[in-house]
């Protein structure tokens, strides 16, 4: 394909080194040897010193070749020599090729119009030499994805992210912690459960309470409990989180799914933190252990609750009446109170409560369950709490005094209801004669003043009564004790 052309030499003798052969392409002499021989570049830096010598006389050529489509250009600078060098890449084109033999078609500099464009072979050799190879990093800078998982079709930056991403699918797990022998499947994870479970390093330090962590992330989050940032928000009620797996598990709300099941009891839940929770109910397991009393609780969460039953703290403050709480969930019923709101109804009555719990307790009225009994005089109660607070009065027991005249009552609500008589706090007020009162129950045997309701009834006479104490000293005109 490529023209011969009678090229001029000095002398029988070959170019040894770049700079003979810039000074020999690049004289200035009017006489110039002739020669019947041709010289070849017998190297690519040779090749390139010749390519782009800028001499003003440059060597006759009777003929000149020119690259006559695409093909040829391409077929021109991607040439093979016999020896080439392997790649180690095989999608990308091999950069160590032998230029033609021809010299004046490597001197000349010939250009021709190929699509619209004035191309030059000097321009495009050029070119090709500045652009740079792709490689792993620029392609996390300019987002080309390469590699595509074949199970689902996930794409990746590199290889090793691929190889990562296999094992997800595959289940390799071949990082292994050397203390407790769990797997792996990527490195990092390895380094963090070392953290976390056996060395208890924690190089991740808050700069403004100083509260350390195993993970990186981990201190990300904490930052948003100084700041109040809640990035993920939920587009159904709006309501903000903190982290995005706790909006994903919140969506479950909304959504009903509950993805992670019980392999026991079959029962599901919608967040794998629940589900973990729950399987110490079937193990027995208390994980979390208080260092001071060695009472054992199942949720971290419950272990710091119990905490503060030591430490006195009480960070949740309700600002209207300035009351402290342990639990931000205390708080929220706390508010209730305030607020008048009694969200949860019962279906038989339609009575409202303040508090959750409660509604299982009122149900049992109806039921006339009361699962908890009494191993002294076997009566029954409602409540663990009612019973608890009955055995006091086996044995004597009144662990609740008043700081302020040091009386003392075996239940806390007794303690309670004793504390108004000091502050003259009546909590209960009648919403028909706004009376108020100390007493919850005197609130409601007063109600019946205005309802005319009488609930007591005499077995006897069948004469009714407001309040039980006034059937009891009824019963003693028939009794006559």
């Amino acid at each position: 394909m490529n023209t011969q052309a009678d090229v001029e030499d000095c002398g029988t003798s070959q170019p040894t080194s770049d700079n003979q052969l810039l000074s020999l392409h690049s004289s200035e002499s009017d006489n110039e040897c002739d020669s019947d021989d041709e010289w070849e570049p017998t190297s690519d830096n040779q090749l390139l010193s010749l390519h782009s010598s800028e001499s003003d006389n440059k060597c006759d050529s009777d003929d000149e070749w020119e690259p006559t489509s695409d093909n040829q250009l391409l077929s021109l600078h991607s040439s093979q020599s016999d020896n080439e060098s392997d790649t180690e890449d095989s999608d990308e084109l091999d950069e160590t090729r032998e230029g033609p033999s021809d010299l004046n078609t490597l001197t000349s500099p010939k250009t021709q119009n190929v699509k619209g464009q004035t191309w030059s072979l000097s321009n495009k050799l050029s070119q090709d030499l500045k652009t740079p190879k792709q490689t792993d990093s620029t392609r996390s800078h300019t987002g080309k994805k390469r590699f595509s998982c074949t199970e689902c079709g996930k794409m990746c930056n590199t290889k090793a992210q691929l190889n990562q991403h296999m094992r997800t699918h595959t289940g390799e797990k071949p990082f292994t912690c050397k203390v407790c022998s769990k797997g792996f499947g990527i490195k990092s994870n390895l380094k963090v459960h070392m953290r976390t479970i056996h060395t208890g390093e924690k190089p991740f330090t808050c700069k403004v309470c100083s509260k350390g962590f195993g993970q990186k992330g981990a201190l990300t989050y904490h930052m948003r409990t100084h700041t109040g940032e809640k990035p993920f928000t939920c587009n159904v009620c709006s309501k903000g989180f903190r982290q995005k797996v706790a909006l994903t598990d919140h969506m479950r709300t909304h959504t009903g799914e509950k993805p992670f099941n019980c392999n026991v009891c079959i029962k599901c839940f919608g967040a794998k933190s629940s589900l973990k929770v729950h399987m110490r109910t079937h193990t027995l397991e208390k994980g979390f252990t208080c260092d001071i009393c060695g009472k054992g609780f199942r949720q971290k969460g419950a272990l710091t609750y119990h905490m503060r039953t030591h430490t006195g703290e009480k960070p949740c403050t309700c600002n209207v009446c300035g009351k402290g709480f342990r639990q931000k969930g205390d708080l929220t019923d706390h508010m209730r109170i305030h607020t008048g709101e009694k969200p949860f109804t019962c279906k038989v009555c339609s009575k409202g409560f303040r508090l959750k719990s409660a509604l299982p307790y009122h149900m049992r009225t109806h039921a006339g369950e009361k699962p908890f009994t009494c191993n002294v005089c076997s009566k029954g109660f409602r409540v663990k709490g009612a019973l608890t607070d009955h055995m006091r009065t086996h044995t004597g027991e009144k662990p609740f005094t008043c700081k302020v005249c040091i009386k003392c009552f075996g239940a806390k609500s007794s303690l309670k209801v004793h504390m108004r008589t000091h502050t003259g706090e009546k909590a209960f007020t009648c919403k028909v004669c706004s009376k108020g009162f100390g007493v919850k129950c005197n609130l409601m045997e007063h109600m019946r003043t205005h309802t005319g309701e009488k609930p007591f009834t005499c077995k006897v006479c069948s004469k009714g009564f407001s309040k039980k104490s006034s059937l009891t000293f009824h019963m003693v005109t028939h009794t006559g004790e």
